[in-house]
C-alpha cells in the first residue's frame, strides 16, 4: 500500500498539485504561530509606503508598510510620568482614581500616538537629528546644570534616578527620538504668522466699543401647565445623564484630636536644663560689629583702566579717613556711592555674619575696633570700611531662655502623647480590622458615622479631600478593612472604614418624575421667555426704540451704557458676549439682541453705535508681543492640524486590553 502511494504521488503533476497545497497551509500555519506569541503592545500604528498612499494591507504589499508599536511599558512609563506630575501640581486635590480611569488612560495614549505618528512621519521625510543637537539638547536640561553649567555627576545621577533607570546611550536615544518628533511640528508650528493687515483688523475687534441701551426682562412665569406622559419619558430618555445618582459611600470613623487629650505634665527643671545643656550652641548671641563703609562702585565688567580709577579713588579716600582728625562719616556724605548708607555717613549699623557679601565681612571680622581698612574690592565696586565698635558673642543663660525651653518641651511632649495614643488606637485597630467598635470602645472614643454621601455633597469631614481618597479608594470599598491615620488638619487625624457603597448608577424614572416635570416646565418657561425676547428684537430692528419697548410692557426705562469695551460685565459677561456678537447697526439703526440672564431673566438690549479701536494708539512692543502670542496661537492649531491630517494617512489600533 505504501509503494502504490509513493507511485501515485511521484511526477511532476502531483508535485504542482503538493505544491499549491502547501501555499495555505504554511500560512494558516504562520498565522496560527504568530497569533500564539504575546503582543504587549497597547497601540499599533501601520503606515502605507509613501510612493503608494493606497497600497492595501493585505500579503505581499504588507511588507512595504511602516509597523510601529507603543508597548505596554512605554505607556506605563508615561502613565507613571504624568501621575507624578499631575501629584505634584494637584497636592491634595489628586484623585488617584480619576486619574485611573479608562478615559484618563485612553487621553494619555493618545499623545504617544501623536508623537509616534509624528516620529514616523519625520523618519519617512528625511528628518535627521545630528549628535550636535543631541548634545546641545542635553546640555540644556536645567536639572543637568550646576550653577549654569552642565554637570556630568549631575547628569549620571539625573539619569540613575529615572523610573526607570537609564544609562547614557539609552537616554540619548531618548533625546534623539524627541527631537525627531518635534522638528516636523516645530517646523510648521514656527511658520505661522501674521500680517500687517490681520493684526491691524486684531487690533480693531480688541479695542472696540459699542453703545448700547441694556433693558432687564424679569423672569417669566413658572409653567404650570400639566406634562403628559410621553414628555416626561421623552425628557427622562435625553437626559438620562441628569438623572443618576452619584457614587456615595457610608463610612465609620474615630477621631484623635490633640486638643481634646489630657495635656502632659510641665516639665521639671532637670529635664529642661538636660535639653539646655544638649542644646546651648542654639543659645550664643552672635558676635556684631557696628561699621560704616565708603562705597567707589565699579562695574564687574568695567575695562581695566575703569578699574584701577575707582581703586585709585579708593586708595585715596582710606588715606583721607585714616589722617589725624578726619571725619569719617563726612568723607562718606561727599564721596559715597552707596545711596542706602550716603546720607548717614556711610553707617551701616551692627552686622553680624552672614549679612554682608564675603569680602567685605572677611575684611570687617579681621580688623580691631577703631581701625580702617585699605580698599576692599566686592561685586560692587571698592569699599574703606571704618570698625567702630565690637560687641562680642555671649551664652544666653539657663534662666534667659527658661521659657522658651518649657513652650518647646511642652510642644514635644504633647506631640509625643498624641502620637502614643494614636499608636495604641491602631494597635487595637489591627486585631479586630473588620470593625472600628472594639477600639473606640477601648480608647474611649465616639464611634461616629456619617453618610450616604458622594464626593459633590459630602459634610464635615467627608469633605476633606483626603478623607475622600481614603472613603472612595477601591481597596477601602472592597476590603471593608480600617484605614490608617488620616490626618484632616494638624493635631487632629480620623481612622476610618467603609460600611456601604453604592456606585454611579442610572435612577428609575418613577424615583425621579417630580424632577423630570419640573425641567419639562422650566424648559417651556425659557422656550417662552426667548420666543417673547425674540419678538421684541424684531420689533426694535424694525425701528421701534427700546424705550417704547419698556413702557409696552410697563418696566423701567432702559440703561444706556455709552463706549461699552469687550469683556465688560454688563450685567453680566452673557451679556457682554451677546452684545459683541451682533453685527454693526447701519447708520442711524439699531442692531438689537438678547442674553438670558443667572436669575432667569433676560437682557434686551440695542446697539447704536460701533466704535473700532484704534491700532495708533497700540505700543510698537505691545504690537509686536501680541503679534508673536497670535502667531504662536496659530502655529499650534496647525501642528494639532497636522498631527491629524497625519492620522488620516495611518492605520491606528488600540489593544485595549493591554491598557
Amino acid at each position: 500500500m505504501l509503494q502504490k502511494l509513493r507511485e501515485k504521488t511521484s511526477g511532476w503533476i502531483a508535485t504542482v498539485i503538493l505544491g499549491l497545497l502547501i501555499i495555505p497551509f504554511a500560512f494558516v500555519g504562520i498565522e496560527q504561530y504568530l497569533g500564539q506569541r504575546t503582543d504587549n503592545s497597547v497601540a499599533r500604528i501601520d503606515a502605507p509606503p509613501t510612493w503608494w498612499p493606497t497600497a492595501p494591507t493585505w500579503w505581499p504589499v504588507s511588507v512595504f508598510w511602516t509597523h510601529e508599536k507603543i508597548t505596554s511599558d512605554e505607556f506605563r512609563s508615561r502613565f507613571e510620568q504624568e501621575r507624578l506630575q499631575r501629584r505634584a501640581q494637584q497636592g491634595e486635590a489628586f484623585d488617584a482614581r480619576a486619574f485611573e480611569s479608562v478615559e484618563n488612560k485612553r487621553a494619555i495614549l493618545e499623545t504617544l500616538i501623536d508623537a509616534r505618528v509624528q516620529q514616523v512621519a519625520a523618519q519617512r521625510h528625511g528628518l535627521v537629528v545630528s549628535d550636535a543637537m543631541v548634545q546641545k539638547a542635553i546640555m540644556d536640561v536645567p536639572g543637568f546644570q550646576v550653577d549654569g553649567k552642565f554637570n556630568y555627576d549631575r547628569y549620571k545621577l539625573a539619569l540613575a534616578s529615572l523610573t526607570p533607570p537609564q544609562d547614557e546611550r539609552q537616554f540619548e536615544a531618548t533625546v534623539r527620538q524627541d527631537l525627531q518628533r518635534s522638528m516636523l511640528a516645530m517646523g510648521v508650528g514656527n511658520s505661522n504668522f501674521v500680517t500687517r493687515a490681520e493684526m491691524d483688523r486684531l487690533i480693531r475687534l480688541m479695542g472696540e466699543r459699542r453703545d448700547v441701551s441694556v433693558l432687564l426682562l424679569p423672569p417669566s412665569a413658572p409653567d404650570t401647565a400639566p406634562v403628559s406622559d410621553t414628555e416626561i419619558q421623552q425628557w427622562y430618555d435625553a437626559h438620562a445623564a441628569q438623572f443618576r445618582a452619584p457614587e456615595t459611600v457610608e463610612i465609620e470613623y474615630v477621631e484623635v484630636d490633640a486638643s481634646k487629650l489630657p495635656p502632659p505634665a510641665p516639665a521639671d527643671d532637670a529635664t529642661l536644663r538636660h535639653r539646655y545643656e544638649q542644646e546651648k550652641a542654639r543659645f550664643v548671641e552672635a558676635e556684631q560689629r557696628l561699621a560704616s563703609h565708603i562705597l567707589v562702585r565699579v562695574d564687574e565688567k568695567a575695562d581695566a583702566a575703569a578699574q584701577k580709577a575707582a581703586e585709585e579713588k579708593a586708595k585715596r579716600l582710606a588715606e583721607q579717613a585714616k589722617a589725624p582728625g578726619a571725619d569719617f562719616a563726612a568723607l562718606a556724605r561727599a564721596n559715597s556711592d552707596d545711596t542706602g548708607s550716603q546720607a548717614t555717613g556711610g553707617d551701616l549699623g551692627w552686622v553680624a555674619k552672614g549679612m554682608m557679601v564675603a569680602p567685605f565681612e572677611n575684611a570687617l571680622f579681621a580688623m580691631k575696633a577703631g581701625e580702617i581698612s585699605g580698599p576692599v574690592k566686592s561685586e560692587f565696586g571698592w569699599h574703606v570700611i571704618q570698625l567702630r565698635e565690637v560687641q562680642s558673642g555671649s551664652q544666653q543663660t539657663f534662666e534667659q531662655v527658661r521659657d522658651q525651653l518649657a513652650r518647646e518641651q511642652a510642644e514635644v511632649d504633647r506631640e509625643r502623647t498624641v502620637s502614643d495614643f494614636t499608636s495604641r488606637l491602631v494597635d487595637l485597630t489591627l486585631k479586630n480590622p473588620s470593625s472600628l467598635a472594639p477600639a473606640a470602645r477601648d480608647m474611649n472614643l465616639p464611634l461616629q458615622k456619617l453618610g450616604p454621601f458622594a464626593r459633590t455633597n459630602a459634610q464635615g469631614i467627608g469633605a476633606n479631600p483626603a478623607v475622600q481618597r481614603v472613603a472612595f479608594s477601591e481597596e477601602a470599598i472592597q476590603s471593608g478593612a480600617i484605614s490608617d491615620p488620616i490626618e484632616v488638619e494638624p493635631g487632629r487625624s480620623v481612622l476610618l472604614r467603609v460600611t456601604a457603597h453604592a456606585p454611579e448608577r442610572a435612577q428609575p424614572l418613577a424615583q425621579v418624575r417630580d424632577q423630570v416635570i419640573a425641567a419639562v416646565r422650566a424648559d417651556r418657561a425659557r422656550k417662552a421667555a426667548r420666543k417673547d425676547a425674540d419678538a421684541l428684537v424684531a420689533r426694535v430692528n424694525q425701528g421701534e426704540t427700546l424705550e417704547a419697548v419698556a413702557a409696552s410692557k410697563q418696566l423701567p426705562p432702559p440703561q444706556v451704557l455709552p463706549g461699552v469695551p469687550r469683556g465688560a460685565p454688563v450685567p453680566e459677561a452673557s451679556v457682554s458676549d451677546a452684545i459683541f456678537t451682533v453685527p454693526a447697526p447701519a447708520a442711524g439703526k439699531l442692531s438689537a439682541g438678547h442674553a438670558e440672564l443667572s436669575n432667569g431673566g433676560i437682557a434686551l438690549f440695542a446697539v447704536s453705535q460701533v466704535t473700532p479701536g484704534d491700532v495708533a494708539t497700540l505700543p510698537a512692543e505691545q504690537r509686536e508681543m501680541l503679534q508673536q502670542q497670535i502667531a504662536q496661537v496659530g502655529g499650534g492649531d496647525d501642528v494639532r492640524a497636522l498631527v491629524d491630517s497625519l492620522r488620516k494617512r495611518v492605520k491606528v489600533q488600540v489593544v485595549e486590553q493591554n491598557l
